[in-house]
């Protein structure tokens, strides 16, 4: 039998950070590297005058106490009602809040910093469906999902309801590391008998590995066990992360080799966030595993995200074991649902990069099995 094995990074699905929708790449920026600064601040165990200063500058800069969605900003500072002591209160004037630091250290209030999601457009949404019946994997690797509900919901609200195609019958998805909310999941037409998660490598007692998670999914083929590990690894935001890729790549190599002893059949999928050439690419390729836009039938632009006309924007990957690597028969990359006028086809329905499905394409691989 023919299957076909996808990847989708689809930036959430229903609701997204609002920083995402930052056009501005160095204001964007700033958000988050403000939203990392405070989430560091008040982990702290003892707030110094200094932190309590900063931390009220963050929070006031950000309308981080603003709990009305049409008026909050992009970060928000949720104190635990009931919870006792809070990490401020708020005085001064609506035109000048002035931000009183209450709490001593972390353990003297309850709480957290987050991102402030915000609606994604139904024009998005329904697009971000139209890559997927498009696409008509049999599995599915789906990248940057709120969670398992919302997969589901999107499995049969749009893909079934809205674009009157059958919803797969099977989906999963378990929480990882990242505070966002953008998990790894899947969507299959064939059974998912188990799953393996990593978020807590390389052991509890250490920083996790993995910015999200590697889950390794059980796939069920007529009796045959087929192995996906989904990834998104550390992002290139500013240049940075190139360590933690190299760290979350050797990982996954383990792990790769440790499903090896379990079947042959192994797929590594996903956003890896790296060029061909870079080391975490080479450490899993240097595996044995293979690049299926490497395979004679591909002749398409070298990349994935943007424009994908430079290898550098190479970001989504399916990887195939040896044994699996002579099944592929063909393959390739749907790109319609990103904005890029002069550079490909989109679909009619993308008209502006707000109504984009993603930045990202999805890429597939036709099996047989």
């Amino acid at each position: 039998m023919t299957i076909r094995i996808a990847t989708f990074n689809a930036e959430n699905l229903f609701r997204r950070p609002k920083v995402f929708g930052i056009e501005d790449e160095g204001e964007r920026n700033e958000v988050l590297d403000d939203f990392n600064e405070l989430a560091a601040l008040i982990a702290k165990d003892l707030y110094s005058d200094a932190d309590k200063e900063r931390i009220a500058g963050l929070v006031k800069k950000h309308r981080a106490y603003e709990a009305d969605p049409d008026r909050a900003g992009a970060i928000y500072v949720n104190q635990t009602k009931g919870a006792g002591a809070k990490l401020f209160t708020l005085g001064g004037t609506d035109a000048d809040p002035v931000i009183n630091i209450k709490a001593k250290g972390r353990s003297k209030w309850a709480g957290w910093a987050e991102l402030v999601r915000a609606d994604v457009s139904w024009t998005a949404v329904r697009n971000t469906g139209r890559v997927i019946a498009e696409v008509n994997a049999d599995i599915l690797l789906t990248v940057e999902v709120e969670d398992r509900l919302t997969l589901a919901r999107f499995n049969r609200q749009v893909l079934g309801d809205a674009l009157g195609k059958e919803p797969y019958p099977y989906n999963m998805l378990i929480d990882g590391n990242d505070s966002r909310g953008i998990d790894v999941g899947i969507l299959s037409r064939h059974p998912i008998t188990s799953l393996r998660s990593h978020i807590f490598d390389p052991k509890p007692s250490d920083p996790p590995v993995f910015s999200r998670d590697c889950p390794e999914f059980e796939i069920e083929l007529d009796g045959t066990p087929l192995w996906i590990l989904g990834n998104h690894f550390k992002s290139q935001i500013r240049g940075e992360g190139a360590g933690r890729r190299l760290a979350q790549a050797r990982r996954v190599k383990e792990i790769y080799e440790e499903a090896l002893l379990r079947s042959a059949h192994v797929v590594v999928a996903g956003d890896l966030n790296d060029r061909p050439t870079s080391l975490p690419i080479k450490e899993l390729l240097d595996a044995g595993l293979r690049d299926a836009m490497t395979h004679p039938s591909y002749t398409g632009a070298p990349g994935t995200h943007g424009t994908g006309t430079s290898a550098a924007q190479k970001l989504d990957y399916l990887m195939f074991s040896p044994q699996l690597w002579e099944l592929v028969r063909g393959t390739g990359v749907e790109r319609r649902g990103i904005w890029a006028p002069n550079t490909f086809e989109h679909f009619d329905t993308v008209t502006a990069r707000p109504e984009q499905a993603s930045d990202h394409a999805a890429l597939f691989a036709d099996l047989d099995l």
